[in-house]
């Protein structure tokens, strides 16, 4: 019910728009609902001001709206006007994201435009890039103990399923859970030598890292664990998992597997057999 209410959400921040001069969109007045505009306004006030210095009067008298249509809407007053902002601006990275990943072709290029998508949305986001800079610790305060685990938890939810077209459900929910912890860790510190808003950057971390983590993971998580036969790949020029018909990793036995250590014994125990006949 709450991912639902968020999308709606999304879908009533969308229509005509004019360019707003901190970087976000100033929508009409009278065509979108008083929340909406007291969130979009609160954002505006955030990217100039951060939390600390914006108040219920400034998020008033950037929505045009009265204080108390704010308390109307909001009668928890600034606290659940900024809470209904991060909730919003988490779904509208959704809906951005869940579009870039139903576009991929592969479990490669869904790892590698996922993390450019929402690295890019991250670190052009006018309200956090101050927040990240002037308030850091109002950002770390969301990254710790139980937030964390809630964050982690919601993020790799909705990925995961967009994975699970190459690999199990279990194996998309860890695979996504760590496309996350990157994603964040970047954003929160990032690296000279690595950007993830670059295409080649993040081509190079995902197929140096992260797929072959998840080639190990595979071979952790393969049923069957009795048969030892090996696991060889189907296309192995290929530095990536393909789908296979089942929507899984597409992973095939090898067609001359080596002898189990079942029947070398079994080899062993008849040829010595043979000798006590003899």
């Amino acid at each position: 019910m709450a991912d639902a209410a968020k999308l709606r959400v999304v879908e009533q921040a969308r229509g005509d728009e004019t360019t707003a001069p901190t970087g976000f969109e100033a929508r009409p007045v009278g065509r979108e609902s008083n929340r909406i505009r007291i969130i979009d306004a609160t954002l505006l006030c955030l990217a100039l001001h951060g939390t600390s210095k914006t108040t219920v009067d400034d998020i008033a008298s950037r929505a045009d709206l009265s204080r108390a249509t704010v308390y109307r809407v909001f009668p928890g007053g600034r606290d659940e006007v900024l809470r209904a902002v991060v909730d919003t601006e988490i779904a509208r990275l959704f809906s951005s994201l869940g579009v870039r990943l139903g576009e991929a072709t592969d479990l490669g290029d869904a790892l590698v435009g996922g993390i450019v998508d929402a690295s890019r949305r991250l670190r052009g986001h006018p309200a956090l890039s101050y927040v990240v800079e002037h308030e850091p610790e109002t950002v770390l305060g969301h990254l710790a103990f139980d937030e964390s685990d809630h964050l982690l938890a919601v993020a790799s939810g909705f990925t995961a399923p967009f994975l699970a077209r190459w690999m199990r459900p279990a194996e998309a929910e860890r695979v996504a859970e760590w496309a996350v912890r990157i994603v964040l860790s970047y954003a929160i510190s990032p690296s000279a030598s690595t950007d993830l808003c670059d295409v080649d950057h993040t081509k190079r971390l995902v197929s140096m890292f992260v797929l072959p983590g998840i080639r190990a993971l595979h071979d952790s998580e393969a049923t069957g664990a009795i048969d030892i036969t090996p696991f060889v790949r189907v296309d192995p020029d290929l530095d990536e998992l393909t789908a296979g018909q089942n929507g899984e990793a597409r992973w095939r036995r090898s067609r001359t597997p080596e002898p189990s250590v079942t029947e070398d014994r079994a080899r062993q125990d008849a040829r010595r057999g043979e000798a006590h006949d003899d």
